[in-house]
């Protein structure tokens, strides 16, 4: 199968003269051209991933200082009608545009619109410590499902990453952009739904216009909520459809209805998972002496003799035999 599609750029790989130019020509192919300027500029160093999942552009950056400035100019130039959606994972970083001047805590997101002027700055810490770093979605306007003017007064706010839809898109950004590995080319329309409809959220949720959103994009929030819910819920032995059902207030109908277009129903998907989380453990040394029952109870599975069948029939050999044979391949 082939892989989703990945671009890196390290700046470190080319001559220092020539490491700041190819940053800027990088960075305004990922969202739009910007007057940047920079500390480090004779000798820039900088690291980007970018991921392409069908209309929606990914990328992971880490950089020294930076500063810049989306003029009224550059904007008659080219305006590629996109919103920028930046998730600050270090560094100090601030974003001036209508009238609004915001600081944007680390785990916070901002909301740049590529088509109105502002001014961008994002340093590495006081302390000499961790650079600057963020995690970015870049989304057509056209895509999102909310009225424009509305949308616009959220420009250069912000927007609380650590609960509700903005640690759920927080939480899939990183996984997305950390681990592109494990998606196929094939799953970036589903990853661009996924997005968009997490960004949609988190938006609504800030303008109070949750209910305007389309029915499909409520529909993939919740069940972007619900998987949420299961990863944080697997060693839980009472973890069940119908506990699920409860804690998201809809009915066990409902939740079942949620998964009709995926590949396993929420019961199979709790067994997929905590079976996965039971190879993980077992394959890891530093747990090797912890039995293997307890193993598969840590992960919600408390009858020994399921816990065996269940493994056996995911794994093709028993939890005690697949720990040995990890051991082996050690």
């Amino acid at each position: 199968m082939a892989a989703l599609r990945v671009e890196t750029l390290d700046t470190t790989v080319v001559a220092p003269a020539d490491r700041f130019p190819l940053w800027v020509e990088m960075a305004d192919r990922v969202s739009a051209p910007v007057a940047f300027t920079s500390d480090h500029a004779a000798d820039f160093h900088g690291h980007a991933r970018m991921i392409d999942v069908g209309g929606v552009g990914l990328t992971r950056f880490r950089y020294q200082s930076l500063v810049g400035r989306r003029t009224p100019r550059l904007i008659r130039q080219a305006d590629p009608e996109v919103y920028q959606i930046a998730l600050a994972t270090s560094g100090n970083c601030a974003i001036s545009a209508s009238r609004r001047d915001t600081a944007v805590p680390v785990g916070d997101f901002t909301l740049v619109d590529w088509g109105r002027p502002h001014d961008l700055a994002h340093t590495a810490a006081a302390d000499g410590g961790a650079p600057a770093a963020s995690v970015t979605a870049v989304i057509p306007r056209a895509l999102l499902p909310l009225d424009a003017d509305k949308v616009d007064r959220l420009t250069a706010a912000r927007l609380c990453g650590s609960t509700g839809p903005g640690a759920l898109l927080a939480q899939h950004l990183h996984r997305v952009t950390r681990h592109p590995e494990e998606f196929r080319a094939s799953d970036a329309p589903y990853l661009a739904d996924v997005t968009l409809s997490l960004v949609s959220a988190l938006l609504a949720r800030h303008l109070d216009a949750e209910d305007e959103l389309p029915a499909d994009v409520r529909q993939r929030a919740l069940l972007a909520r619900v998987r949420d819910f299961l990863e944080r819920h697997l060693d839980d032995p009472q973890l069940s459809p119908q506990v699920v059902a409860d804690a998201h207030h809809i009915s066990l109908r409902t939740l079942h209805r949620l998964f009709e277009a995926e590949e396993e129903t929420v019961a199979g998907t709790i067994r997929r998972r905590r079976l996965e989380r039971c190879r993980r453990d077992l394959a890891d040394p530093l747990l090797r002496h912890r039995p293997v029952h307890l193993v598969g109870r840590r992960w919600g599975f408390t009858d020994r003799a399921h816990f065996s069948r269940a493994f056996r029939a995911a794994y093709g050999m028993g939890p005690q035999a697949y720990r040995a044979s990890a051991g082996a391949s050690r």
